[in-house]
């Protein structure tokens, strides 16, 4: 009874953050509309929110009248996280066997953090939007680690099982 409960456990995860991988991948094809939506709805939030906003909008809008090929690559962008997303099926149908994806998204949500720290200020981004950032990484790990208790729980019995 209890590895049904896991494997149920694990399964909603992997839905869960399957979606959320697929969602914020597609969020940067409405580039344009989306920084311009923030920028609008970020204006009562004041300073430093609704400065950036508007700044990101701004910016992002020149290039789209000017050099709309550039957004090709954040179509490239949502495209990679849905394969990502796709590679959490095998976890999704097999836990166990497919430990090795958990481990490999933990370890992906880790690399978030040099990058939002360490890179972004070479691209001028503000201290308080790379916490934006690095956000999804640390909210990407929690379930995931979740997830790899779980798979570690229905491992170990199976070796009891196995053993007796």
């Amino acid at each position: 009874m209890g590895r049904n409960k896991d494997i149920v456990y694990i399964r909603i995860w992997m839905v869960i953050f399957m979606v959320a991988l697929i969602v914020s991948g597609l969020t940067a094809v409405p580039l344009e509309w989306g920084t311009a939506w923030l920028a609008r709805v970020s204006q009562p939030w004041g300073a430093p929110w609704s400065g950036w906003a508007a700044y990101a909008a701004e910016a992002v809008g020149h290039v789209g009248s000017t050099y709309p090929m550039l957004f090709y690559g954040t179509d490239w962008l949502a495209f990679a996280h849905i394969v990502i997303a796709l590679a959490f099926i095998g976890p999704y149908r097999d836990p166990v066997r497919n430990r090795w994806v958990i481990q490999w998204g933990l370890l992906c949500c880790l690399l978030v953090l040099p990058l939002a720290f360490f890179w972004a200020p070479l691209r001028g981004i503000p201290f308080f939007w790379r916490c934006v950032d690095a956000s999804f990484g640390v909210f990407g790990a929690l379930p995931l680690w979740l997830v790899l208790r779980r798979i570690d729980r229905m491992a170990q019995e199976w070796n009891t099982i196995v053993a007796k």
